[in-house]
């Protein structure tokens, strides 16, 4: 029996479900062509070389480097870098939640189509029994051809809907890892940077001087956190 053929047979519902078949395939091959451009623009190294850098406070450096780069990491840790006396973590982390909607475009869809599919072939099976109890309360048993379409449908309908899910839960799940992979990453790289951050400017930015009181009424000398080389000890 050819394809168009079972099809037809499967009834009205088919279409729905053919509707359905079309929304996945478009959506599974759109995540993977973004994803095989996320993977093509990754620069692992230019990650870690720029914690290095801003371990030295060379922060114009940092910015000349990510300037033309479009891993999502780096984007992320190149809008910290540019927001660094404002407020770093909040900048990144709205850097990345922009990321992570792009990475999340069009799954909605993919889980929609994965329970709306089984339902809609539940749905075909119901209409094929109601069709073939009413040809046989017409028709008796003289014609069992009748009857046996009506279950064909059925059987046609629940198949369809169970294939397409089957088909859509795989790269819903693989989609879904590599979301929750690349926010790891982020996450790992932009605490990574606040860490060195913290330690650059705790270095080179030394705390305001003392100047309340002491308790014997006299006022602190102030503290140079700083050492100079030949600064008596």
């Amino acid at each position: 029996m050819r394809l168009y053929e079972i099809f037809l047979s499967g009834g009205p519902v088919m279409w729905p479900l053919l509707l359905c078949s079309i929304a996945v395939t478009t959506v599974v091959l759109e995540r993977l062509f973004f994803w095989a451009s996320l993977d093509r623009k990754r620069n692992r190294p230019l990650m870690d070389e720029l914690l290095c850098l801003a371990q030295e406070g060379d922060w114009q450096t940092c910015k000349t480097k990510t300037e033309p780069c479009r891993d999502h990491v780096v984007r992320v840790l190149a809008v910290g870098i540019l927001h660094r006396d404002f407020d770093m973590a909040k900048a990144m982390e709205a850097e990345a939640n922009r990321m992570m909607q792009h990475m999340s475009r069009h799954m909605p869809i993919l889980d929609t189509m994965i329970t709306i599919a089984p339902l809609l072939g539940i749905f075909g099976t119901v209409l094929g029994i109601i069709s073939s109890f009413k040809m046989l309360g017409a028709g008796g048993i003289a014609d069992p051809k009748l009857v046996t379409a009506g279950i064909a449908q059925a059987l046609i309908t629940t198949a369809t809907g169970l294939g397409i899910a089957i088909v859509a839960v795989i790269p819903y799940n693989y989609f879904n890892n590599r979301i929750n992979n690349a926010i790891h990453v982020m996450e790992k790289y932009a605490t990574n940077l606040e860490v060195v951050y913290s330690k650059v400017k705790g270095i080179t930015e030394p705390e305001p001087y003392n100047t309340s009181p002491a308790s014997n009424g006299a006022k602190k000398a102030p503290q140079n956190h700083l050492k100079t080389p030949g600064m008596l000890q």
